[in-house]
């Protein structure tokens, strides 16, 4: 097994995730395996307590595990399935030790950070590098190590102090480390700066650990004069020096690394050089340039509680732009703060309001996304409603799915005081209620978590039309709270189809409204299954409704056509598009997008 160690100086949000993911591109495209692993230093068990506005999104694998974003970039980079166990944290690795301490493991000795705690650290590495994570047997080629945070921070000492003896447990030949360092322009004299690039890689020195290459993060490419200064002090070859400068998207990374022959560096630094091929990146090229011959926009509004911080809903991003890039669009996301639709802000704050019903209505679909808390839940139901009133797509997923029952039962069933246990515990009438299996007393690791089955119960509804007619799907859950079962009837009697269903038949999954021309509310997350050039079936037919491209697979007819046994393995389905009585097949053509924050201030997802 080979292993690659990413760090980061000077600063902290320097793009370490995205160059792991990157470099474990370039050298899947040389032919390798490669699996990833993500160290957090903070004390959490994992990230399923943390809030989006602390730590950006929790992202959920099939196993259940809440983990750091990074590793939905790794997932979605590599387009692999990661573990729990791929995310190691400073808790983790703590209740590992007491744990055997009280067992007594240790045989009675003091257990101490070295070598107890260093020596787990580099076991958990060595246990998790070894499962196959990409569907093959055996284990990959090399493991990609990203650890968090900045080289000097107090908490990953002991993560240092392990890393530096696992280089030497390894032994040589088998152990890479790129440092990821900022190489700043000021501004007065326009120059790089390469100091805090030369103090960074001496600390890591001289905390037992040399960089065999440095990625520098620039706002433009690195002068030579700037590499060769950088090879002097910082003691790197010349050539083992590349820049990663600001890109129009980040799945350029990729290809600037290609460029600077990265690939040639580190597997000679892993003696690989015989057994690898040339990198083969020519599906994600295509995919990473064409967007710009992309004309026609697609604009969806978010609707959500955390649009101050768009990496609390980075999957979801990530699914849409998946979608848009597959049906030839780019894609322009308004972000709506729920809270903003409230008839309170209206009294409050009439700018925002106005600003905020000027971004829904303007949009070419709808998107209410998970979330906690009834903050902003108002201005939810008025989403939805919206949306269900004026034939405009709409998507609900988790809390969105929710939200969306709620509306119509307040709407159409006259149900004014129906809401959410969640929001009001003492509801007399609650049509989304607390699952009896959850606990009320823990949070972390308590919801009902990871990749479930859901049943189609309906043939021909939208939503099996686009998972190809299989009669299930695994998709992965995160949620405490589910639609009233005691309420079903009486929905559907008002016209609401609860088409996706559990095993047991009494947990709703999916909903739709059949007389709207996309209304669908998923109770699971289909954005952690999106690819670059797979996107999620319900993100491809959310994007093909706002498009208002006319696709027989979105037929609101309900027959008897019998569903395909089998099931859905993550991907969208090719279908055909027919725009202005022509057909033609949809292609995934790229993976960039432009993003609005709903004052017209376009962000395109730079490096």
């Amino acid at each position: 097994m080979k292993y690659v160690l990413v760090t980061g100086g000077v600063v902290s949000g320097l793009g370490k995730g995205v160059t792991a993911s990157s470099i474990g591109v370039l050298l899947k495209a040389c032919g390798l395996r490669v699996t990833s692993i993500k160290i957090d230093p903070y004390l959490n068990t994992d990230a399923g307590t943390m809030s989006p506005f602390e730590h950006g999104e929790v992202f959920v694998l099939d196993d259940g595990g809440e983990v750091d974003l990074d590793l939905g970039n790794y997932e979605r980079f590599l387009d692999i399935k990661l573990t729990r166990d791929n995310n190691i944290t400073t808790g983790k690795i703590y209740q590992s030790v007491i744990e055997k301490e009280r067992r007594g493991d240790y045989l009675g000795k003091t257990v101490q950070v070295v070598p107890h705690i260093t020596d787990a650290i580099q076991d958990w590495i060595e246990r998790v590098a070894r499962i196959p994570v990409d569907g093959k047997e055996g284990p990959a080629d090399v493991c990609v190590i990203e650890l968090g945070g900045t080289i000097g921070d107090i908490e990953s000492m002991p993560f240092i102090e392990a890393l530096g003896q696992f280089s030497h447990r390894v032994g040589p030949g088998n152990f890479c480390l790129i440092h990821v360092s900022l190489v700043p322009v000021l501004n007065v004299v326009g120059e790089q700066k390469t100091k805090p690039t030369q103090h960074s890689v001496r600390q890591l020195r001289g905390l037992g650990l040399t960089p065999n290459l440095l990625a520098c993060r620039s706002t433009k490419e690195l002068d030579d004069s700037v590499k060769a200064k950088l090879a002097q002090f910082c003691h790197v070859p010349l050539s083992n020096i590349v820049t990663l400068h600001d890109v129009p998207n980040i799945w350029h990374i990729p290809l600037l690394l290609k460029d600077q022959k990265a690939h040639e560096a580190i597997l000679k630094t892993l003696n690989l050089l015989s057994v690898a091929t040339e990198p083969n990146l020519k599906d994600w090229t295509s995919r990473t340039k064409v967007y710009d011959d992309f004309h026609e926009n697609v604009r969806i509004a978010m609707v959500g509680k955390y649009t101050g911080l768009s990496d609390a809903y980075l999957s979801v991003l990530k699914a849409l732009l998946h979608a848009a890039v597959a049906h030839n669009r780019k894609l322009i996301v308004d972000w709506v703060p729920a809270g903003d639709l409230e008839d309170v802000t209206s009294k409050q704050d009439p700018n925002a309001y106005k600003v905020a019903w000027g971004l829904l209505k303007g949009a070419d679909g709808v998107l209410v996304p998970g979330g906690f808390g009834d903050r902003g839940v108002q201005g939810k139901i008025l989403a939805a409603k919206y949306a269900r009133e004026n034939n405009v797509p709409f998507l609900g997923i988790c809390l969105g799915m929710q939200i969306a029952v709620i509306e119509y039962a307040r709407s159409i069933l006259g149900l004014h005081d129906t809401t959410s246990t969640e929001f009001d515990p003492e509801a007399k009438n609650p049509c989304v209620i607390f699952m009896p299996e959850g606990s009320k007393t823990h949070m972390g690791g308590t919801m009902r978590l990871g990749s479930r089955r859901t049943y189609f119960q309906v043939a021909e509804c939208k939503s099996a039309n686009l998972y190809s007619n299989v009669s299930f799907v695994d998709e992965r859950h995160r949620h405490r709270y589910e639609v009233n079962p005691d309420m079903i009837s009486q929905l559907e009697s008002a016209g609401l189809s609860f088409v996706g269903k559990d095993e047991t038949g009494s947990r709703m999954e999916i909903v739709e409204l059949p007389s709207h021309p996309f209304f669908i509310g998923v109770q699971f997350h289909p954005e952690f299954k999106s690819r670059p050039g797979k996107p999620s079936p319900l993100f491809s037919g959310l994007i093909v409704a706002a498009c208002e491209v006319k696709r027989t697979v979105l037929s609101p007819s309900y027959g008897q056509t019998k569903l395909t046994n089998g099931s859905y393995n993550g991907h969208s389905p090719i279908l055909k598009s027919h725009q202005n009585g022509k057909g033609s097949n949809t292609t995934n053509d790229s993976l960039n997008g432009i993003y609005t924050n709903g004052n017209g201030v376009y962000v395109d997802g730079s490096f």
